[in-house]
């Protein structure tokens, strides 16, 4: 399958996936803020955040399963920096007050200045490390 092929279904169901949530339910599909919710459980709240995310690992799991060899893992990582990066990442949409998904996708559709500010810091921040670790270390 064609890699744009399979960019566009993907950002199709996640903006599908992003909207039914809303319209559905009314919360906003920030995976933090969602794991968050499981993480530290309010009544009422843990059903649907779990189904979320078991549908997210399950569509993970199909695709990989339909198309074989679609993901190759990259060499030459050591794990422990793969792990200090994950802890990262998750200080990183706390202290950003969500993730790439809840003000990427979620934010900018709804014309958040918020959003946009954060995704230009995402954005600027990915740009500069990726010339660094490529060109500079």
């Amino acid at each position: 399958m064609s890699t744009w092929i399979s960019a566009l279904a993907g950002g199709v169901l996640i903006g599908l996936a992003a909207t039914l949530l809303l319209w559905l339910t009314g919360r906003i599909a920030g995976i933090s803020g969602i794991v968050g919710g499981v993480l530290q459980p309010r009544q009422g709240e843990v059903a649907w955040r779990a189904a979320f995310l078991v549908g997210l690992i399950a569509a993970g799991a199909a695709w990989l399963w339909l198309v074989p060899g679609a993901y190759t893992p990259r060499q030459g990582f050591p794990p422990v920096l793969l792990v200090v990066a994950g802890l990262l990442v998750g200080f990183g949409t706390r202290l950003g007050n969500g993730c790439t998904s809840g003000h990427g996708v979620c934010g900018l559709g709804r014309l958040s200045l918020r959003s946009l500010a954060a995704v230009l810091t995402f954005m600027v921040t990915a740009i500069v490390t990726t010339y660094i670790v490529r060109h500079v270390a």
